[in-house]
């Protein structure tokens, strides 16, 4: 269907009538389209082909990706239940390989299978109870960072200019957004004037979703490609920058869409404030460092044919990253659930 109506609460993720509805972004913003999802192998094609993208939404879909093939798992013996799901787990594992939450929400759901009881339709209703806990807890998560982004804004000016890259909003939550969320409630304070959107190649989701989700919220935005950042922030038109994560390393190395790391240069070069919106699940203890985030290479079609046009010519060779690492370094803080965070006071955390 075509959605001509303007709302402001979006929502990519939902359980209804018994299956997982997803807004198919990869046809925003011309069309406002649902896809109804029935098994794992749907959702993992959802997730790989990022009809559903950005990583907390990508942790949600799991979670209900979990839940639709524990469903479907047929036998009455728990220590065989538990063998399938693995199996189902392996296979979503495979669909992303950055965002850490994806891998986050589907250990917690086998948490739940590992120690819910002796009764696998029991289990089964527990998979469906944590999913959706997961759903609402970011939904939560993401108010917070955005009245805890509040917080940290600089004091001047009274209305602030805010550049932001990719798409960190309601549509890669499980709604509201984490850099979104902080514009959300900088706008509903009166301390925003406007938003820059980069466009975001190759796939453009600034220019796609995060104008979207502005328009429809009634916030102020500007586009401009991924290029003319320096120059906007040399004609002194950015007051902050303020990005998502979709993996964190322990000392605060932040993985995010590619190009974020060129804004983060740009942004310490002008003196201007550079910050993470992220919930905690987005950090990634285990690694000591940003070198040891995997960074997804995809389909090199992304950059020579963004649409139905080929636009280069035939013979050349490609490289499309999707993710860069910003240092923790260039970082001002890191915004979550509970609160601004220097990047070097995250292993304080883990504690």
């Amino acid at each position: 269907m075509t959605q001509s109506t303007n709302f402001a609460d979006v929502y990519p993720v939902q359980w209804r009538d018994d299956q997982v509805i997803l807004i198919d972004q990869t046809r925003l913003p011309l069309e406002y389209k649902e896809v109804a999802i029935a098994d794992y192998e749907a959702m993992g094609h959802a997730i790989k082909s990022m009809v559903v993208r950005g990583a907390p939404a990508i942790g949600v879909a799991a979670a209900y990706g979990m839940y639709l093939g524990a469903r479907r798992i047929q036998t009455t013996e728990l220590r065989e239940f538990v063998a399938q799901l693995e199996f189902v787990a392996d296979q979503l594992r495979q669909t992303r390989p950055t965002a850490v939450n994806l891998f986050w929400a589907i250990d917690q759901m086998l948490n739940v299978a590992y120690h819910s009881g002796e009764n696998v339709e029991q289990v089964k209703a527990d998979l469906l109870s944590r999913a959706q806990q997961i759903q609402l807890d970011d939904l939560r998560t993401c108010q917070a960072i955005g009245a805890a982004g509040l917080e940290v804004l600089p004091r001047e000016p009274q209305q602030l200019t805010i550049l932001t890259h990719c798409n960190a909003g309601a549509l890669a939550t499980a709604g509201y957004g984490t850099a979104i969320g902080v514009i959300r409630a900088a706008w509903s304070a009166g301390r925003l004037a406007r938003v820059y959107a980069d466009e975001t190649r190759p796939r453009l989701q600034g220019a796609k979703l995060t104008v979207w989700e502005c328009v429809q919220a009634g916030i102020p935005v500007t586009l401009i490609t991924d290029n003319m950042a320096a120059h906007c922030m040399q004609q002194q038109r950015i007051d902050a920058v303020v990005v998502g994560a979709d993996r964190i390393a322990r000392n605060g190395d932040t993985a995010n869409k590619i190009g974020t790391y060129g804004l983060a240069v740009l942004a310490k070069m002008h003196a201007i404030p550079f910050f993470v919106a992220a919930p905690l699940s987005t950090v990634d203890f285990a690694l000591d460092d940003g070198s040891q985030i995997p960074i997804e290479e995809r389909d090199p079609v992304e950059i020579y044919q963004p649409g139905s046009t080929r636009i280069t010519p035939e013979g050349a060779e490609f490289y499309n990253p999707a993710f860069d690492v910003t240092p923790a370094t260039l970082i001002t803080a890191i915004i979550t659930e509970q609160g601004s965070i220097a990047p070097e006071q995250l292993a304080d955390l883990q504690a």
